[in-house]
């Protein structure tokens, strides 16, 4: 069972990916206001190379769900990612839907594997 303070622990950390996903997305999109969600997607390979390089680092139980559970679930967003997927191909431009589903895919499978890598290294 988890003890009170990693309750806590876990419930700053998801709030503070939150809030760094929301300011990076912003961000970028304020940069860059394109029609393609770079914001969604630099967040989303970001989070998939951390994840890696905690897999990679064998990192302990209580960091793991510290850090990957509770800061990276929050600061990566699936459902955005789809959502604004979708927007694209209703839009009318059904290329780039195709392409974020595709580069995001591959780029975050890369990232993971980077991530794995150097964390071995650490």
């Amino acid at each position: 069972m988890s003890s009170p303070l990693m309750v806590v622990g876990i419930a700053l950390l998801g709030g503070l990916g939150a809030v760094a996903r929301f300011a990076i997305h912003s961000a970028i999109t304020h940069i860059n206001p394109a029609d393609f969600p770079l914001g969604t997607f630099i967040v989303n390979v970001a989070g998939a190379l951390i994840a890696g390089l905690l897999i990679g680092a064998a990192v302990g139980h209580d960091t793991h769900w510290l850090v990957a559970v509770a800061f990276l679930g929050a600061f990566t967003t699936f459902s955005t990612w789809m959502f604004e997927s979708e927007r694209l191909a209703a839009d009318g431009y059904a290329r780039s839907a195709v392409v974020n589903i595709i580069f995001s895919s591959a780029a975050g499978l890369g990232a993971v594997a980077l991530g794995v890598v150097l964390g071995r290294m650490l």
